[in-house]
């Protein structure tokens, strides 16, 4: 029995994993718990702080499953190797050590974070649209997406604007250098936020950077052959 923790990211909450689910198989078990802010869990006082983030997601985050981080959750996860026990894997989905070191640019990010200060949702809403750029049917992915969320962000305005600053601020790159568990990377070949694939990154054909949309079946395999390789 395999157990997978998967973790999203900024502006989606638990809700954009639910298409996986008729495609799991009977001996893996998931779980999507929320990011303090989001859906039904209470936000933090301080949502950027990581220590607090770590005292605040650790019942969530069992050492014995493989963490499945994505996008801006895989930062996150990352970030918190070295302030709770280690799991037995972390999975980066669509994420790179720096978010600013791909096709958005440190002041395009910094352009972004005004934006959101002036009009929340408006921002929050452009976001959803422009990561699915990259899906081979992006109206329809939107669509799927809207269906999964709703029209109001799920989280506060102080969560999302504390995630934009991590995603400004985070850099993994010293633990993906001397990782404390198995660390894989896994994308969609058109990510739209990422650059070209790398040879240690596994990757999914005919997806961008919401494969949980896209290819859904063929991100549950994957996942599935990395929870068996790292529990071999």
């Amino acid at each position: 029995m395999s157990h997978l923790v998967l973790l999203s990211g900024w502006g989606c909450d638990a809700r954009i994993w639910r298409p996986l689910a008729p495609h799991w198989s009977a001996d893996v078990t998931p779980s999507t718990p929320d990011w303090p802010g989001y859906g039904q869990a209470p936000a933090l006082a301080s949502p950027a702080g990581l220590d607090a983030l770590a005292t605040a997601m650790a019942p969530s985050l069992p050492g014995e499953a493989l963490w499945v981080g994505w996008s801006l959750g895989g930062l996150l996860a990352a970030s918190l190797l070295e302030r709770l026990p280690p799991p037995r894997g972390l999975v980066l989905l669509g994420c790179a050590p720096r978010f600013t070191d791909g096709p958005v640019s440190p002041a395009a990010l910094g352009d972004f974070r005004r934006a959101f200060a002036r009009d929340p949702r408006a921002t929050w809403r452009h976001f959803l649209r422009h990561q699915l750029s990259g899906e081979p049917a992006p109206r329809q992915a939107l669509g799927e997406l809207r269906a999964l969320l709703g029209s109001v962000p799920p989280a506060d305005d102080a969560t999302l604007a504390a995630g934009l600053e991590q995603l400004a601020d985070l850099d993994i790159g010293a633990t993906l250098g001397a990782p404390p568990c198995p660390i894989r990377r896994l994308r969609g070949a058109r990510d739209p936020l990422l650059l070209a694939p790398r040879p240690e990154e596994r990757v999914l054909e005919e997806a961008g950077h919401c494969p949980q949309l896209s290819q859904p079946a063929a991100l549950v395999r994957q996942l599935e052959s990395l929870a068996m390789e790292v529990n071999a």
